[in-house]
């Protein structure tokens, strides 16, 4: 019998070690981070083609089709711009308010529709995660990259609005690229942390509208930020302030637009969106790599 386990001993031990020589690896193990990654980037091309597909499928059967990428931002900020700008009068003395309340629709927007769909990226898409191998994440990056290029989109109806506005062509509407690139970052890490949480729980995508339409009356959206120095002092302001889709919103007003008020200087402004985005994005990655071999179990 002991020469029998010291046989079955050395067995394991020799395969174990032809297995390692070859690069092979446990069936059911988690792959290092770097490993992860570099995965991950051998399924760019098809994490491309999903998120075209995506919008393909999501459009197609509509008649206008791409149109309603530029058209329902529109729609719901000239239905906020009745409410909160005519009716209720929330424009604060801003004289290009129809600019500013734009702005902030579209770039919530950018955000908004990222994390709904990141939410259900995976208990969407089950039949294909229980049908191919391919790194998880490839899916929450297709929805991210989904919205990058419905709100590029967006962006030309955006400048356009703005020069209707009267705001005139500035150096810094240069940065406007960097800032949806922190922002897209930012983004993709909410979607892959919003895709476990949902994965584990499925009832969370219910709860996910009321959260984002709490986050959107805190980012100064509908009103100028202005309110918030009004009505709030100390570590309270500098809270909301800190609020990262409020950075994201006050720095693209700062790029479109003059002389609009900002909850900080440019500075700090700048700082606060390379940290969330650093910060989210990288933990995100990190949240969502860690559930890896979990996802389409059960």
């Amino acid at each position: 019998m002991a020469q029998t386990a010291v046989a079955d001993t050395g067995t394991k031990k020799s395969l174990r070690e032809l297995a390692r020589r070859h690069g092979l690896s446990s069936a059911g193990a988690l792959p290092s981070l770097p490993n992860y990654t570099r995965q991950l980037w051998s399924y760019r091309h098809f994490i491309a083609a999903y998120a075209n597909a995506r919008v393909t499928s999501a459009l197609g059967k509509t008649r206008l089709g791409m149109v309603w990428q530029v058209l329902t931002p529109l729609i719901n900020a000239a239905v906020y711009y009745v409410i909160f700008g005519v009716i209720l009068g929330t424009r604060g003395g801003i004289d290009n308010f129809i600019a500013y309340l734009c702005t902030g629709v579209f770039i919530y927007g950018f955000t908004q529709n990222t994390v709904q769909a990141g939410i259900q990226a995976i208990t969407g898409n089950m039949g294909l995660i229980r049908a191919l191998h391919f790194p998880r994440a490839s899916l929450p990056i297709s929805v991210t990259l989904v919205e990058v290029r419905n709100v590029l989109a967006s962006m030309v109806v955006l400048i356009a609005i703005v020069l209707f506005d009267g705001e005139p062509i500035t150096v810094e509407w240069l940065l406007i690229i960097p800032i949806l690139l922190l922002q897209a970052m930012f983004n993709a890490g909410l979607a892959l942390g919003a895709a476990r949480l949902g994965a584990k729980i499925t009832d969370l995508k219910q709860l996910v509208p009321f959260v984002m339409r709490f986050w959107m009356y805190g980012s100064a959206v509908l009103y100028p930020v202005t309110r918030f120095t009004d009505a709030l002092h100390g570590w309270k302001l500098t809270l909301v302030e800190a609020n990262p889709l409020l950075v994201f919103i006050e720095l693209m007003r700062h790029a479109l637009m003059e002389d609009v008020p900002l909850a900080g200087t440019p500075t700090r402004l700048w700082i606060e969106a390379v940290v969330w985005a650093i910060v989210v994005g990288v933990s995100g990655y990190v949240y969502f790599w860690r559930g890896e071999k979990g996802y389409g179990r059960g």
